[in-house]
């Protein structure tokens, strides 16, 4: 990231005692006021109104919404949380499930994103030793194809993985790392942090043009879609965060602060589609700002 990308701290500072401010007591202690209980926020017990639904039911299921708690720092082990647990994985982790055939090439196309959701709000939540969550890591690293990536397309040639379906199973199995030291885990996820390093993490690589304009606009949540913020997210979580071929998206994700120094994106989810919380719009969206504005700190320190 350049110098002359880098913010004044004053607004840096500006935004993060925002935060800290924040009326959601789980936003004010992911900025550091360790005094706040996150299960005393409004978000959290309504997210922990699991519903009689299919688990994968966009973007209220059960599905979304423990990877949103697993986001708010929900503490492990929490007793509410084993309920939506058991849900996710008595969907994804039957055996019928897992028995995946490869197609054309060999390489199994699956909608990966599904399996790295659920092993990412596993390990975050304190449920990284269900044997399930094991199974679906297995399965993951099983189903990763020759450039680091996963793929869904029935029709793909088998030369490129969906960014779409790479990156969250990699946050997944470098948070199942994290958690217990899973060497596996953290190699298959490097694996996939060099496929979106090769790119720049959003351009083609003969061209250098932007691959999807989307890529390049932040969001929260971010459901099982790709974009630079996730993109970092990766490479932080796998220590690749100072890699130079990361520079021009930090430097286009600093471009995006706002003159009150907040960030802004669109939303995925839709009227037909909502979420089972609010999570504000534009610039509202603390949740957006917490993971940006860590982000760039972290990449500031990497280069220190």
């Amino acid at each position: 990231m350049t110098t002359s990308r880098l913010t004044a701290p004053s607004m840096n500072a500006l935004a993060s005692e925002r935060l800290r401010e924040s009326a959601d007591p789980a936003i004010r202690r992911l900025a550091g006021d360790r005094s706040a209980d996150a299960l005393s926020s409004a978000r959290v017990r309504k997210l922990l109104e699991f519903p009689k639904m299919h688990p994968y039911s966009k973007f209220a299921g059960t599905h979304w919404r423990l990877v949103a708690l697993a986001d708010l720092g929900v503490p492990p082990r929490t007793k509410a949380v084993a309920v939506g647990i058991e849900q996710e994985l008595a969907w994804l982790a039957c055996g019928s499930r897992l028995q995946r055939a490869p197609g054309a090439g060999g390489l199994v196309r699956v909608h990966a994103s599904q399996e790295g959701n659920a092993i990412y709000a596993g390990a975050r939540l304190g449920f990284a030793t269900d044997p399930r969550v094991r199974k679906l890591v297995d399965a993951l690293l099983e189903w990763q194809w020759p450039d680091g990536g996963w793929n869904c397309g029935v029709n793909a040639s088998g030369r490129r993985s969906s960014f779409h379906e790479t990156v969250t199973p990699a946050l997944g199995l470098a948070a199942y790392h994290a958690a217990l030291g899973h060497r596996a885990s953290l190699a298959a996820a490097r694996r996939a942090a060099e496929l979106l390093l090769e790119h720049r993490l959003y351009r083609a690589l003969r061209s250098g043009e932007v691959i999807h304009p989307s890529w390049t606009k932040p969001h929260y949540p971010p459901y099982w879609h790709y974009d630079i913020v996730q993109g970092l997210r990766l490479l932080q979580a796998v220590g690749r965060l100072g890699d130079r071929r990361a520079d021009d998206a930090l430097d286009l994700l600093e471009r995006r602060r706002g003159r009150d120094g907040r960030f802004s994106g669109p939303s995925w989810n839709t009227a037909m589609q909502p979420d089972a919380v609010e999570w504000g719009r534009g610039a509202d969206n603390e949740m957006l700002n917490l993971r940006i504005e860590g982000l760039l700190q972290a990449a500031r320190a990497s280069r220190r």
